[in-house]
């Protein structure tokens, strides 16, 4: 009887475990794929961004900026994250210097510009922008405001001067909020 009853009770702990694992994996294959790496809904915006091979640049900058402890917090976030690319469309120099110790506030100041608080993915964008008929505005962490508009099926993000960036990617889940990627680097 003894034996029977342990049998019973590692059955039990199998299953679970087989249960746990399954879950785990059914979350973990909904990941996008971004920079040739999958984006886990289960891990945070950094966990996640330090593998995209299309993210380097924005990854070197949110280190340079201090940033990493803070977009690996609770958030959540929406982060329209620039791409290598957008980063070289940047006159020359520009990111050598931005990540200079002596420009930490500035940098910080153009990533933050990236950020809205809260969870806003495309659907939501969308409904905003038509209830705004035709755009609508937030407001960054940086404390300045983000113009997104739509047209066709493509999303756009307008910054304060004027410069366009088109969402290329859009609805990366994360734990702690959104990623879009975008194709140009925002200036406040």
């Amino acid at each position: 009887m003894k034996l029977l009853k342990h049998k019973s009770l590692l059955l039990i702990a199998v299953t679970m475990m087989t249960f746990s694992l399954s879950n785990a994996f059914a979350q973990d294959s909904k990941a996008v794929m971004v920079g040739g790496a999958p984006m886990y809904p289960t891990k945070n915006i950094i966990e996640n961004a330090v593998n995209s091979k299309d993210h380097t640049t924005l990854v070197a900058a949110v280190k340079a900026a201090g940033l990493v402890e803070a977009l690996s917090g609770a958030g959540p976030f929406t982060v329209f994250a620039p791409t290598d690319e957008a980063f070289q469309k940047l006159p020359s120099g520009t990111v050598d210097n931005l990540v200079k110790p002596e420009n930490k506030s500035t940098l910080t100041a153009i990533l933050t510009y990236h950020v809205i608080p809260g969870k806003m993915d495309s659907k939501e964008l969308r409904k905003k922008i038509k209830e705004g008929h035709g755009k609508v505005m937030f407001t960054t962490l940086q404390g300045e405001q983000l113009t997104f508009t739509e047209k066709g099926k493509k999303l756009w993000v307008i910054d304060s001067k004027g410069n366009k960036a088109e969402i290329t990617i859009a609805d990366v889940y994360q734990s702690n909020g959104v990623i879009h990627v975008i194709n140009t680097v925002l200036m406040p």
